[in-house]
């Protein structure tokens, strides 16, 4: 299994960026799909996350400002972060997370590399 990001980096308060994270080596439509923060000390944190039926759930920080998505047909899952903060600052990782009867469980075991987002003040 491999999760790869792209899209990361800098932004000034207020603005946008969109990450990416490809997926191969599972079958992506039969799978949720979610997206992580981490700063530097502190455990990684669910940003959002998206089931298989295309539920979403979002961390109470990011609702309203955040959109997940996924297009399976290129096994790709998003980001698009509007309205950056510096409290988005961080890495950022996508990962396969166990979901049951459409509700997020907990984070899965495969995880990518991580992308990082910078906002500025």
């Amino acid at each position: 299994v491999r999760l790869v990001e792209s899209g990361g980096g800098w932004a000034q308060t207020g603005g946008s960026l969109r990450l990416s994270c490809t997926a191969s080596g599972i079958p992506f439509r039969l799978n949720a799909m979610g997206w992580y923060h981490q700063v530097p000390g502190k455990r990684r944190e669910l940003v959002a996350g998206i089931s298989m039926s295309g539920k979403t759930d979002y961390a109470a920080s990011v609702k309203g400002r955040f959109t997940i998505s996924r297009d399976n047909a290129n096994n790709t899952a998003y980001l698009q972060m509007n309205g950056l903060k510096p409290d988005d600052t961080g890495i950022y990782y996508c990962n396969v997370p166990v979901y049951a009867r459409d509700a997020y469980r907990q984070p899965g075991i495969y995880w990518g590399q991580g992308t990082q987002v910078t906002v500025s003040s």
